[in-house]
């Protein structure tokens, strides 16, 4: 059974940091593109990025681009979401997923997901 645990969220100030980290158990993780996202408060869930299985290739999207970073230690099964420079609008759930390698680096089809870790950004 796949299970992707989240963790590292909490408050941070406008202009901080956070690093969250996912966690991934029963699924060969090196052969898997993961994924981050998030959802505000009442909004819909919303692609943050992405990273190849090997983590030679991310993508993000435009809010986060040169502010947050993605990348993954495939020995530790884990992938971490480097947040900089946060704003307000960065407040919400933040959940990691899960797709197999042959997949397209995108915000598309994945098949496994956490259940995320909160973050919230005072302004």
């Amino acid at each position: 059974q796949v299970h992707l645990v989240e963790s590292g969220g909490g408050l941070a100030q406008a202009g901080g940091s956070l690093r969250l980290s996912c966690a991934a158990s029963g699924l060969t993780f090196s052969s898997y593109i993961m994924g981050w996202f998030r959802q505000a408060p009442g909004k819909e869930r919303e692609f943050v990025g992405v990273i190849s299985w090997s983590g030679s290739s991310t993508s993000y999207t435009d809010s986060v681009k040169g502010r947050f970073t993605i990348s993954r230690d495939n020995a530790k099964n884990t992938v971490y979401l480097q947040m900089n420079n946060l704003k307000a609008e960065d407040t919400g759930d933040y959940y990691c997923a899960a797709k197999p390698s042959y997949s397209s680096l995108s915000r598309y089809d994945y098949n496994y997901w956490g259940k995320g870790t909160q973050v919230t950004v005072a302004s």
